[in-house]
């Protein structure tokens, strides 16, 4: 197969477009240069192409649409690391990758290596909707509906500079899952999309409000049966409500979440109804025809396990008690017999999240390229993933993955730590991140104990903004200020999964070592008072907080 599988394939349509957009960055970048512009003038040119200033040089975000990326493009993305970073990337919770040591005068030579790999960093920042993420196993788990980067795909050249929405109140982020469970965090995103089985063909629930920040809200349910060819005239007609309604006189208040409690989820429906019977739908009826146009865009690959894949799988799991344990905690069941889908974690002990070397980043498209088709999923949780490996080949790719130091067996469980840049590299950050991700990853690095923890997941914030989804985290961790001090408030319960709900606060802000100190002996209780099969999300919820305060703050 010559076309990379697993995503969009542009044209010269898409190809031309970058280069024109390309060129008119470059003369803005050297006018800035040269003090034609003043860095408030080319504040908004750059944030309009993934350029943000922070505490000591440029970050250029680069959008990985619903976080697919093909062996080729990641090789830039190492070269990248290599020659004008400081040999590392860093993959984030929007599924993108972020470049923190960037100087200005690179930036189009940087833009014309990512355009020369069909990559770009449009719409990486700025308010607008941001890239549209999704699930990390899609066209390849066995529970989904459908494929949902199709409809990803459909919606990123709907919203890429879209006339109207080019400049709403706010930035605007957008996420679909194929299968009816939540891995994409649908309910804290300003609209997230989840298919379901239909009478006649999938469904789409949209839930409308999601997010977290200074203000974090649990998305509602607008609709629970869109069908698709009506799913573009419903979004427009969200957006336009919004952008019509939402707050601009206010950063703090012009997320659409505040709208939708303002409103009321109620009367916000009827605005969206109201909006749509003024439209003219079949502009935007989302044909059969359309779709499949799309569909054909993405290559595939050719599924052809030997019948004695799953057999070999598990003489190789019986005989290696290592392998048996990575494979546990680190592979998802894949639709098609004979394969698996691997998810590669970002998260070694004491190391920092989310981030890569350049010489792991050529690594895994050199694995990609052996055991997956040349493809890699980019998650939210920080994490990369083989989508289609044979099931008799899994244990040849583990003994790969160690010997690059990516064998990590953490998926899911307490080591596998969510967390932001932090005060580290963000001007907005109150405390840094990476330090006390860091601590605890290494405090809980032992496999056996985090195989004993069992489902647990951390998420750090270095500020309200919560980059770090700390809201969501099982435990999650915000970084605050107090008197020119780092501390760090611990909140209990959240989840982002079907069930989503926001983690509670459990009590005053501890400083770093003593968050770390807190967060063990929690844990530490949790196994003491757990039932058996529990989870700690079960203990929590079947017992409160109680033992886990008591634990937090019990003074030496």
């Amino acid at each position: 197969m010559n076309a990379p599988i697993g995503h969009y394939q542009y044209d010269s349509i898409d190809r031309d477009f970058l280069a024109a957009r390309i060129d008119e960055f470059a003369d803005q970048v050297a006018r800035r240069l040269d003090g034609r512009l003043t860095e408030d003038e080319f504040k908004p040119l750059r944030l309009m192409n993934g350029l943000y200033l922070q505490l000591h040089a440029y970050m250029l975000r680069i959008a990985i649409p619903y976080g697919v990326l093909d062996s080729r493009q990641v090789r830039m993305l190492a070269e990248i690391a290599r020659h004008y970073d400081r040999d590392y990337g860093h993959f984030t919770t929007r599924q993108n990758i972020q470049f923190n040591w960037i100087r200005l005068e690179d930036t189009p030579e940087i833009l014309r290596k990512l355009a020369s790999v069909d990559m770009h960093a449009i719409q990486t920042s700025g308010n607008c909707i941001r890239n549209v993420t999704s699930d990390q196993f899609a066209g390849a788990a066995a529970d989904e509906v459908l494929d949902p980067r199709v409809h990803a795909e459909i919606l990123r050249q709907w919203s890429t500079l879209h006339p109207e929405f080019t400049f709403l109140p706010r930035k605007f982020k957008i996420a679909i899952s194929g299968s009816p469970n939540d891995r994409v965090a649908a309910r804290f995103h300003d609209i997230g999309i989840i298919a379901r089985p239909g009478p006649n063909g999938p469904l789409f629930r949209i839930f409308v409000g999601g997010g977290m920040g200074r203000t974090p809200v649990v998305g509602q349910e607008i609709f629970d049966a869109v069908p698709e060819d009506e799913l573009l005239a419903t979004l427009e007609a969200i957006l336009r409500v919004y952008n019509a309604y939402g707050r601009r006189d206010n950063i703090y208040k012009a997320r659409i979440k505040i709208l939708v409690q303002a409103l009321g989820i109620d009367a916000y429906r009827d605005a969206v109804r109201a909006e749509l019977a003024r439209m003219n739908l079949d502009d935007y009826r989302l044909t059969p025809a359309m779709v499949h146009a799309i569909r054909a865009r993405f290559a595939t690959p050719e599924l052809d396990a030997p019948a004695d894949a799953a057999e070999r799988l598990a003489a190789d799991r019986a005989r290696n008690r290592t392998f048996d344990r990575w494979a546990r905690s680190n592979t998802h069941p894949h639709r098609a017999p004979g394969y698996i889908a691997v998810t590669v974690s970002l998260k070694p002990p004491g190391g920092i999240p989310g981030d890569a070397t350049s010489a792991q980043i050529d690594r895994l498209a050199d694995l990609a390229d052996t055991y997956s088709f040349g493809e890699l999923r980019i998650t939210h949780m920080q994490n990369v993933v083989l989508a289609h490996v044979r099931q008799d080949r899994l244990f040849a790719l583990w003994e790969s993955l160690r010997e690059a130091e990516l064998a990590t067996p953490n998926v899911g469980l307490i080591g596998d730590i969510i967390a932001c840049p932090g005060l580290d590299y963000c001007a907005l950050a109150n405390a840094r991140s990476i330090p006390i991700a860091q601590k605890l990853g290494a405090r809980f690095g032992d496999a056996d104990l985090q195989e004993q923890v069992g489902a647990l997941r951390i998420n750090i914030s270095g500020c309200i903004n919560a980059c770090g989804h700390h809201h969501a985290g099982h435990i999650g961790l915000l970084g605050v200020d107090k008197r020119g001090e780092e501390f760090f408030q611990i909140t209990l319960g959240g989840r982002s999964d079907n069930q989503a709900a926001i983690g509670e606060i459990l009590g005053p802000a501890l400083p770093e070592d003593d968050t770390v100190d807190a967060i063990a002996r929690m844990v530490d209780r949790y196994l003491v008072i757990r039932g058996t099969g529990e989870t700690f999300l079960d203990t929590l919820t079947r017992l409160g907080d109680a033992p886990f305060k008591e634990a937090a703050y019990e003074k030496a």
